[in-house]
């Protein structure tokens, strides 16, 4: 069994990240991908966002239907910043006979290396990482390339401003921002 573990804050998950999983899927030929939001990223302590129980009601939203996909909540569960060893070593512990790979942006290459026992994770999933499109590849990780340019910045910048994101979130997501008041706020 061939399975993906998508971390983030999905503040909001957007249809950037479900193309990028959807790829993912197929070009790793993988029986399961699990989005893991997270409580609070160690790389972006300072940022407001959505509760994480709205970030994990949009994502389960997000992915309804779609049977390759799934969600875990361990890291909401848990509190507190969320590592990735201890992510992968509590989905590994429950599938242990899996492959497992952890699927990483571009944008965190360089202090890859930073990251909480980064030798261990290192041998316990093989990272994939998605690029953007002029990205120069400086690292030997398999490649996704992203097809899509969306950022979730973006679409709170515009529901801040009063603006559509349709076409931007599943219908789904947007209901969740409209009916929580998310992002009413401006980011900066």
């Amino acid at each position: 069994m061939k399975i993906a573990i998508y971390g983030g804050t999905f503040d909001p998950i957007h249809h950037g990240h479900l193309i990028l999983a959807r790829e993912a899927v197929e070009k790793l030929g993988l029986d399961r991908l699990i989005f893991v939001p997270n409580t609070i990223s160690p790389h972006k302590l300072a940022r407001q966002s959505a509760s994480p129980a709205a970030r994990l009601a949009m994502v389960r939203a997000a992915i309804e239907g779609e049977g390759s996909f799934a969600v875990d909540d361990l890291e909401i569960q848990r509190g507190g910043p969320s590592y990735a060893i201890d992510t992968v070593e509590v989905l590994q512990a429950r599938h242990s006979a899996a492959e497992w790979f952890y699927l990483i942006g571009g944008d965190n290459i360089a202090a890859l290396h930073t990251w909480k026992r980064f030798e261990e994770l290192q041998r316990l999933a093989q990272f994939v990482v998605f690029t953007r499109p002029g990205d120069s590849a400086s690292h030997a990780y398999p490649v996704i390339q992203r097809q899509i340019e969306i950022s979730a910045t973006e679409i709170r910048e515009r529901v801040a401003k009063g603006l559509s994101i349709r076409y931007l979130v599943p219908e789904p997501v947007r209901e969740i921002i409209a009916r929580e008041n998310l992002y009413q706020e401006s980011t900066h």
